[in-house]
């Protein structure tokens, strides 16, 4: 590793556009290449054998790749250019995210996750390995996409017309579930495992099947735990990983 005051650890095999904006404190790992249009958040750490600022395929849709500060970037992860993130971005190994992506704070994304691109995600956003997210997803803050989720966009593969899925905040979708196209899942719904989703899901409601099927409230669930306390909204209980500010203010909105 070849060691810089003001840009941190860079492995001697990493290559480096000169006209690539590197941060204070970043580490770049072997064999990794940062192309020009690329610009790193300081405290950041780029493992080995990533790509960031892959040329977009459309030059309409490239331009800047943005990265906040203290991202974590993990091995074999590849970022087109043209996309921007805030502080805090996580990812696991051989993660794929196309242009015009859009992200807020401390978005986190599992391993093998695909994000196709023209896609906005809120804040504290989580995704679990091998989900795909297909263009024009719309995410709000504080959503859950478990384990090999799907969110779609063609209404009649294979054709030239795209309508995003849109999952509001502090939804959670899980695992192996597909959201097809248009469909909006509301503020706080819960979708069930293994659900095929093709019509609207209502804010703070639970749908479960394939079609999926409305079954009840999120209220009415409980922890199985033994308290008997309500399993939703979430937030009410589970915590981990957020700022102290936002645990404060679920906290008072439960009190």
């Amino acid at each position: 590793m070849r060691q810089d005051q003001d840009i941190g650890m860079i492995h001697p095999t990493a290559l480096v556009d000169p006209g690539a904006e590197i941060g204070s404190g970043v580490t770049i790992g072997p064999y990794t290449i940062i192309h020009g249009k690329v610009q790193i958040g300081a405290g950041s750490v780029i493992g080995a054998y990533c790509e960031l600022g892959h040329p977009a395929h459309d030059p309409a849709q490239g331009g800047l790749l943005s990265l906040g500060s203290n991202s974590h970037i993990r091995s074999h992860s590849v970022f087109y250019e043209g996309s921007v993130f805030g502080d805090g971005l996580m990812t696991g190994h051989r993660v794929t995210v196309r242009e015009q992506t859009r992200a807020g704070r401390n978005l986190q994304l599992g391993t093998l996750a695909d994000i196709q691109g023209d896609c906005i995600f809120g804040d504290f956003v989580r995704l679990h390995s091998n989900v795909h997210v297909s263009k024009l997803a719309r995410i709000g803050d504080y959503v859950w996409l478990f384990p090999s989720v799907v969110l779609t966009n063609d209404p009649h593969p294979p054709s030239d017309l795209h309508v995003g899925v849109r999952v509001e905040d502090y939804a959670a979708i899980a695992a192996k579930s597909v959201i097809l196209p248009g469909v909006t899942v509301g503020a706080g719904a819960l979708v069930g495992a293994h659900s095929t989703v093709c019509r609207d899901v209502a804010p703070d409601s639970v749908v479960v099947g394939s079609p999926a099927r409305y079954v009840c409230e999120t209220r009415e669930i409980r922890l199985r735990d033994g308290s008997g306390a309500p399993a939703y909204p979430w937030r009410r209980h589970f915590h981990r990983g957020y700022l102290p500010e936002d645990v404060a203010r679920w906290l008072a909105e439960f009190s």
